[in-house]
């Protein structure tokens, strides 16, 4: 019975590829077909042990380098960086050191009673390990420049040399604006990204974010545990303000009262546009002192050349984070093994490449697994920053970020694709492989600024990360339930490979973005963004 289930899954993979790439239906043997074994091979490998979680600037994040450079070439891939697999990534850890620091809220002459990490955490933005502060609070509402909107909560204030204190998030729909900064999605305007990017553009000298459980959509311990232990940011490129940093709610409520404001009035009018910067009765004052290092991290790039004269010049880039949290802490068990997140891409993209190789499109196809993920989409955003292809000529990023291990479903994610042409590109390559397409749902938290693929969108290329179905072939409710206890692995020692999974999912979420990607770089041109888009720029020319 096994048996018989098996060809007749194989038989409708097969008529459903045909169906997708019609120009290799009369040879199956050409068809690229993505195989569970090598997936299953690369997953078992790179959520083990011995890569001791691929921490970045730890041994293991070394040694997957190394085993991914290696097996592009087994693959069949032409190094994408010249003759090298590698494109450098340069690093700093930082790390507050308060210990050692004299740095204080003032307001009225007094410094505030505030102490660092229960209620509030800073670092250096700049990743310079000494910083005297002097410097006047500002309060900048929620801190956005959105031209489009009609939004400036700066108002033409010079707040070079300031601390800006604001808001997370982005402002709430009305009756009368219901779509104002996306209704009820988040833009990335309301990320915290977007706050310490905008400040540093007008020359602050700091920025402090108020933390709500509602506004950040995580409490206070999330803020803890990322800004107490070693922090990471690009070392090159445009760097952050002098000082980058959070306070509770409660902290701002009191630092507003001895300033002689009050915090919920000011928030009240930065929901309008009208609102004007605040300066606050208060400073920053001290020595802010960091231990820092430089680290150098490498995102791994292979190519599959593109076989048309004219085509094989512009590329296809397919994506997937390496990294995942290292090694950790004291006790039995000190690897975060990150099998789902992110071994699980990596090895789907090791997979597709295998057969990408033996079946080259039109377009050139490149194969990018990036560094330092989870420290806030550093490896992407050296690359866009740095591209290895100019971006005026890549047709698309399509990014793998956590694969499906529940088991096959009937329809696939492809939330953010409709942004751009992608989005119907996507329904044909569904509609050929039997699968339905989830519909988008509001960005509540912002997933679409939080992958790989939002450092290509923001370089003006069609971007978006496939994810997995819900609608599970065998067993829904007890795949649904499987589904939802991964919630407690998720960033935890215990995501680790389980050689019982199921990996139809894994293969058919590899599947259709090979199909889709091929889709892409056999089409007859490139597809580009829908008019008003936020992120529908025209590409730099050489870039």
């Amino acid at each position: 019975m096994q048996k018989m289930l098996s060809a007749l899954v194989s038989t409708a993979l097969a008529t459903s590829l045909a169906a997708a790439f019609p120009a290799y239906a009369a040879g199956a043997a050409s068809v690229p077909t993505v195989k569970e074994a090598p997936l299953r091979a690369h997953l078992s490998f790179l959520s083990s042990d011995v890569l001791e979680g691929r921490g970045t600037g730890q041994r293991g994040g070394d040694l997957t380098v190394a085993y991914l450079e290696s097996q592009a070439l087994a693959a069949g891939l032409k190094p994408g960086n010249g003759g090298s697999f590698r494109q450098s990534v340069k690093i700093a850890g930082v790390k507050a050191t308060p210990e050692s620091s004299s740095v204080a809220l003032e307001a009225g002459g007094k410094a505030q009673a505030l102490a660092f990490g229960k209620d509030w955490v800073w670092a250096p933005g700049d990743a310079k390990p000494v910083h005297a502060m002097d410097a006047e609070l500002v309060f900048v509402g929620y801190g956005i420049s959105a031209p489009e909107e009609g939004w400036d909560d700066y108002k033409g204030m010079d707040v070079k040399g300031k601390v800006l204190v604001m808001m997370v998030n982005d402002p709430a729909p009305t009756a009368a604006e219901p779509n104002r900064f996306n209704g009820k999605g988040l833009t990335y305007y309301g990320r915290w990204t977007y706050k310490f990017e905008e400040a540093a553009r007008h020359g602050a000298a700091g920025v402090l974010l108020i933390h709500t459980d509602a506004s950040a959509s995580y409490g206070w311990s999330v803020v803890q545990n990322s800004w107490l232990s070693e922090r990471f940011q690009l070392a090159q490129g445009k760097l952050g303000a002098n000082m980058q940093g959070w306070m509770t709610e409660a902290a701002a409520r009191a630092l507003f009262s001895a300033a002689g404001e009050d915090l919920d009035s000011l928030r009240g009018a930065a929901e309008t546009k009208d609102f004007k910067p605040v300066a606050l009765k208060a400073k920053v004052k001290g020595e802010m002192k960091a231990a820092v290092r430089m680290v150098e991290q490498f995102n791994v790039a292979g190519v599959v050349p593109g076989t048309d004269p004219k085509l094989k010049d512009e590329v296809v880039i397919y994506s997937a984070h390496w990294d995942h949290l290292g090694k950790q802490g004291d006790g039995a068990d000190t690897i975060y093994n990150g099998a789902v997140d992110n071994a699980s891409g990596s090895a789907g993209l090791l997979a597709m490449a295998q057969e990408a190789a033996r079946t080259p499109a039109k377009r050139s196809q490149m194969f990018l697994w990036v560094a330092a993920e989870e420290q806030g989409l550093l490896g992407s955003a050296a690359y866009a920053s740095s591209p290895l292809w100019p971006a005026n000529k890549t047709a698309a990023n399509l990014n793998l970020d956590s694969l499906n291990f529940v088991g096959a479903a009937k329809d696939i994610s492809t939330q953010g694709s409709e942004r751009t042409e992608l989005g119907a590109m996507a329904e044909a390559t569904a509609k050929a492989m039997h699968l339905a397409v989830r519909k988008p749902e509001p960005d509540l938290a912002g997933g679409y600024f939080r992958s790989d693929h939002f450092s290509f969108a923001k370089a003006g290329i069609p971007a978006f990360s496939i994810e997995g179905g819900k609608d599970y072939v065998k067993d829904p409710a007890g795949s649904k339930a499987k589904e939802d206890a991964y919630q407690a692995r998720y960033h935890q020692v215990s995501d680790e490979y389980d050689p019982a999974w199921d990996l139809s999912g894994m293969v058919q979420q590899a599947q259709f973005t090979l199909n889709l990607g091929l889709r892409v770089a056999n089409a007859a041109a490139m597809p580009a963004w829908k008019a008003g888009d936020a992120f529908g720029k025209v590409r730099v020319s050489g870039k």
